[in-house]
């Protein structure tokens, strides 16, 4: 009997921001499971920039979009366009050009997975979030609308929601050891822990391997029972 994951063997899996955010655990562990991993490290700020990405990786089975940008917490009334705009270009204006890329290949191919890094903050309001909070979002509505969509040609396109997850972007070790930090895990976790990037990353090869079709369009709360 094939284990999850074993399916990746040998496919050629992108990963953007392959150096930030979750881009080296989720290289790591894909490379553990036997998939050919293209890491991407360009700044992923544009369509285009997601676009040619895909392009110079060539065939591609699975992409997965990590995207990521420090979290502004600015008052909802004080917020800028500039933020707002520099929030949204970095990530949910790289996905239209990654589904540009790989989507024509998958859909001919009849196979192909696409999963996106978001967050849990797209289902549950937090205060001085509104510009990252609005991103988020617009990955989620983004995924489900590309997800039924391309669905009944055996692609899957999902996201995983998380928060409160290891990783130097958001939770590096100096928020770690902040013990407002540590109270506010215990208060608004239900967990009670941070998840690991481990964890993250496997749940991840959990969506992309084939032996898993039956996802479509979904934002998977991954998130120790912070959001629904």
């Amino acid at each position: 009997m094939s284990r999850i994951g074993d399916s990746l063997a040998g496919k050629r899996v992108l990963i953007t921001m392959a150096d930030e955010f979750m881009g080296p655990v989720l290289c790591e562990v894909f490379s553990a499971h036997g998939a050919q991993v293209i890491g991407d490290t360009r700044v992923m700020d544009s369509g285009a920039s997601a676009e040619a990405a895909v392009r110079a990786a060539g065939h591609v089975d699975v992409v997965i979009a990590n995207l990521g940008v420090p979290a502004p917490s600015t008052r909802a009334a004080e917020v800028t366009d500039e933020e707002f705009r520099h929030v949204f270009a970095h990530i949910v204006d790289p996905l239209p050009g990654l589904c540009r890329g790989a989507l024509p290949q998958m859909l001919e191919r009849r196979a192909g997975k696409i999963v996106v890094m978001g967050s849990a903050t797209a289902l549950r309001g937090q205060k001085r979030t509104s510009s990252y909070a609005a991103a988020r979002g617009a990955q989620a509505s983004y995924v489900r609308a590309v997800g039924v969509e391309v669905a009944a040609s055996n692609v899957q396109v999902n996201l995983i929601a998380q928060n409160f997850i290891e990783n130097p972007m958001y939770y590096g070790p100096e928020v770690q050891a902040m013990p407002a930090f540590q109270e506010r895990l215990r208060r608004e976790v239900p967990a009670s822990r941070l998840g690991t990037a481990h964890e993250d990353a496997l749940f991840a090869v959990f969506l992309a391997s084939s032996e898993v079709n039956y996802f479509a369009g979904q934002a998977i709360s991954f998130s120790g029972g912070w959001a629904p």
